[in-house]
């Protein structure tokens, strides 16, 4: 990931982007590779010698120790009338409406040591958030942007989204190439290794990662597209804690643990501090091989990760709500008048990609977690699905855009879709009545590279049963996303 510097502003119009658009599209594309003194100099140059395109307003360079970078991500969304015969407080609102966020960001970091094979990272990533979602982000349990802040009134002023140092601690002198980006700042590592993140961050940082489905600013717009929905990972309502995460690496596979810091309430700004009462704890398996064996070539690279999870947190059983409402506690289930210190949610995740040619991918992802105690951190989902893949426009001479669809079906266990009947609310779910049915996501984009670090995207969200509710929707979101790295 990158620093994420988020600002949201109220009414950025469509007709804006497109022109911003259209004047970016009017910057040269690329540079061709020189042709060689046995070509024609008038004949046109092959598209394997295209050179690819820059893809950051600057280029960054891999052999000083400061890392500087960032990125702005605007987002208009809109949906328009359907089908709500009731609303209740968390419901998406059946009038058709329009939001826009835009989320920033900055990020630093330094190499503290810089030996391959103990390296040290400085982190340091500043952001600001504002703008607003639909509905205020309630309504969804597959949210349709990523960006939007479930807690509108914190505000845009800027703060540390993550601040963590991460040591590497090699146990062999092969060396591999890697990637530079802003939370390694190594252009080498060794090929087996430790590495540990320490301080401020955000758990799908380095967990339930899919080169697919995981970012929301290129990729899909969807919660529940981008992260599995089932995976209620120790966040506050900005989706950063404090923790550590460990991982050790070898050639064909990775294995992690995680542990951070839950928040005092559901969808809280606060952590709780005290790691006996309350805690996440996760951990992954990676394995690193073709999923198809002999199917494809060897060079088709495939990913498989395994992941379970336990929190520990002040939540409630939504079994223990009912049967006080139904006793005569209140005009309504309030989880919250049931929460108990310690109480344990439990889960687990699976997480596939594979490359089918050179330009399709294919991904998918499922999710189960126990469902008896109250979503808390991520959002309201107990068992979630999802395949897709995406497309490179290389074959049309665009190489760095990309086509991308994507299903995902979440669900609720018979607790909670109880608790939601009888008027229950949750964090973001509670319509005042609910006639059950699985919520379905069908989400397609179109991602446009313009010139260096500027992308433009399409994106469409299908939704039916929206809050798992069938006596509303089906409703459909459009989005228009402008995105800039530098």
């Amino acid at each position: 990931m990158i620093l994420t510097t988020l600002w949201r502003r109220r009414g950025i119009r469509l007709s804006l982007l497109l022109a911003l658009a259209a004047s970016a599209a009017a910057q040269p594309y690329a540079t061709p590779i020189k042709v060689s003194s046995t070509e024609q100099p008038d004949a046109p140059v092959p598209a394997e010698k295209t050179a690819e395109p820059l893809l950051t307003m600057f280029p960054h360079s891999d052999k000083w120790p400061i890392f500087i970078a960032g990125q702005a991500n605007i987002i208009f969304q809109a949906h328009g009338p359907f089908h709500s015969p009731y609303e209740g407080v968390n419901s998406l609102l059946g009038r058709g409406e329009y939001k826009t966020s835009l989320l920033g960001t900055l990020y630093l970091g330094a190499q503290a040591i810089r030996n391959p094979k103990y390296n040290l990272d400085a982190i340091l990533d500043v952001e600001s958030a504002g703008g607003r979602g639909d509905s205020e982000a309630l309504g969804l349990a597959g949210f349709t942007n990523l960006d939007v802040v479930r807690n509108p009134s914190l505000g845009s002023a800027p703060y540390i989204a993550r601040v963590q140092l991460h040591q590497t601690v090699g146990f062999s002198n092969t060396m591999v190439d890697q990637d530079r980006g802003p939370f390694a700042l190594a252009t080498k590592v060794p090929e087996r290794r430790l590495e540990f993140h320490v301080g401020k961050m955000s758990m799908p940082d380095f967990v339930d990662i899919n080169t697919i489905g995981s970012d929301s600013h290129l990729q899909f717009m969807n919660w529940t597209a981008d992260n599995n929905g089932a995976w209620d990972y120790a966040a506050d309502t900005r989706g950063y804690t404090y923790g550590i995460v460990s991982e050790y690496v070898d050639k064909g596979w990775s294995a992690r643990y995680a542990l951070a810091l839950m928040p005092t309430v559901a969808n809280g700004i606060d952590l709780d501090w005290n790691l006996r009462r309350a805690s996440g704890q996760n951990v992954e398996f990676e394995l690193r091989k073709s999923l198809l064996g002999h199917l494809l070539p060897e060079e088709r690279k495939g990913t498989l990760r395994v992941l379970g999870f336990v929190n520990h947190a002040h939540m409630g059983l939504y079994r223990d709500a009912v049967k006080a409402y139904l006793a005569g506690a209140g005009s309504r289930p309030d989880i919250t008048s049931v929460e108990k210190n310690s109480a344990v949610k439990y889960g687990f995740g699976f997480n596939a990609e594979q490359e089918l040619t050179p330009d399709l991918r294919v991904f998918t992802r499922l999710g189960w977690n126990e469902g008896q105690h109250e979503s808390y951190a991520y959002t309201e989902v107990d068992q979630t699905l999802e395949f897709g893949g995406d497309y490179s426009g290389r074959g049309w001479s665009r190489p760095a855009d990309k086509v991308g669809v994507a299903f995902i079906s979440n669900a609720i266990k018979r607790d909670h879709q109880e608790y939601l009947k009888l008027g229950g609310l949750g964090f973001i779910l509670g319509d005042s009545k609910l006639n059950y049915a699985r919520e379905d996501i069908l989400e397609a984009y179109y991602n446009m590279h313009v010139w260096r670090g500027i992308y433009y995207a399409l994106d469409a969200q299908y939704i039916t049963h929206p809050g798992y509710n069938q006596d509303r929707g089906p409703v459909l979101f459009e989005s228009v996303r402008m995105h800039v790295d530098f």
